[in-house]
């Protein structure tokens, strides 16, 4: 389906998200924080990054940041996926950034955030319905003028 960089330094969730993203048939890469997930986007290319804020090297709103005012990766959608409590500041930040969502882990299930991947992906690659209409040019001659 969908390419995913999931981007956290708690290994025990990574492997949680990353089984069950797997498992709806995505292709999963992973980074353990902000400076691992430039590396892997020069050779990997996601349609979508799960990236947690609270990280070692560089967080996630670091991250975001950087990501955002890159030419080549700015159209990635990003979701900030985090243990940490959602102050209206921090998310509210997040967003103004270019995030397109705020989750906090402890309010959501892993299927949640799946369907939160999968809505997300719906978004940004639905694709505008082709209009088929035959314009015909007017007849212009002298005698209409």
């Amino acid at each position: 389906m969908a390419k995913l960089l999931l981007v956290d330094d708690d290994s025990l969730l990574v492997r949680m998200y990353q089984t069950k993203l797997e498992g709806e048939g995505h292709q999963v890469e992973t980074a353990d924080n902000g400076l691992a997930m430039f590396e892997k986007l020069g050779e990997y290319k996601p349609d979508l990054v799960l990236l947690d804020v609270m990280m070692p090297q560089m967080n996630g709103l670091e991250a975001l940041t950087k990501l955002k005012n890159t030419p080549s990766l700015k159209s990635i959608p990003v979701i900030m996926l985090t243990n940490v409590g959602s102050s209206e500041e921090d998310s509210r930040q997040a967003l103004e950034l270019g995030a397109v969502s705020y989750l906090v882990k402890s309010d959501y299930t892993p299927k949640e955030v799946v369907q939160k991947v999968k809505e997300i992906l719906e978004g940004y690659t639905r694709e505008l319905p082709q209009v088929k209409t035959i314009i015909k040019p007017a007849q212009v001659t002298v005698e209409n003028l």
